[in-house]
């Protein structure tokens, strides 16, 4: 089996989803944007992942290769093979599936809870009650149409969606160590001007080591659930 990402800056990487994958016998190529705009074939491809990144999914226009990986992961979700995207990469499966992604109110950086949203059905995923996750984002999106949103929070509404049995978009990050998180305040520390829902450098970096295991067990359930989907 063999498992894409595709990357698109050097400090936003698979995290805790690398030793998954690994575990559960795929192997792992990439498409890194910044240094290759190369995409493989889909039909060689069981599992794709789209990671995050600083830019939009509007920003055509200053990263001409957008066009492509959004149709790359159009095709790739009609071929009928397992998706996950992450913040950017949750916005780019809802662009390329004919949603709109625009500014969100506020912006989310840091840890905030999301909540669960009831849906029902054997195959949806079914997110905790309440979960202290770990945010990095200032845009949202419209459901895809077909999707099922899945996730909320107090500053954003739509936090997580499921298209079909075996596509995931999640605006937050399970995927999070303390050195990917280190990473990207290093490299986005601008953005960090407390607000309502933008905490400081030293609030998301103090965060207790149970904490990073139990978001990372949250994203090895649902890489389970996805895998287990297309079965």
């Amino acid at each position: 089996m063999r498992a894409h990402y595709l990357q698109h800056v050097p400090f936003e990487g698979l995290g805790s989803i690398a030793p998954w994958l690994e575990a559960n016998g795929y192997e792992l190529t990439c498409t890194r944007f910044y240094e290759s705009t190369a995409l493989p074939d889909t039909g060689t491809i069981d599992f794709l992942v789209i990671m995050g990144g600083p830019m939009s999914v509007n920003d055509e226009d200053k990263f001409p290769w957008l066009v492509s990986e959004k149709q790359f992961v159009r095709e790739v979700i009609e071929s009928g093979k397992t998706v996950l995207g992450i913040c950017l990469g949750a916005q780019i499966i809802a662009s390329a599936m004919g949603a709109r992604v625009f500014p969100n109110p506020v912006k989310e950086v840091g840890w905030f809870p999301i909540y669960g949203v009831d849906s029902i059905g054997g195959a949806i995923f079914h997110f905790p009650k309440s979960e202290m996750v770990f945010h990095w984002h200032g845009e949202t999106f419209d459901l895809p149409p077909g999707s099922i949103r899945l996730a909320k929070s107090e500053g954003c509404e739509n936090q997580a969606f499921q298209l079909g049995k075996s596509v995931m978009g999640l605006q937050f990050h399970l995927e999070t160590t303390p050195k990917s998180a280190g990473q990207i305040v290093s490299h986005c520390r601008d953005e960090l001007v407390p607000s309502t829902y933008v905490q400081t450098e030293e609030e998301i970096l103090s965060a207790s080591p149970n904490r990073y295991k139990s978001i990372n067990h949250l994203m090895d359930r649902i890489l389970a659930f996805l895998k287990k989907s297309n079965a």
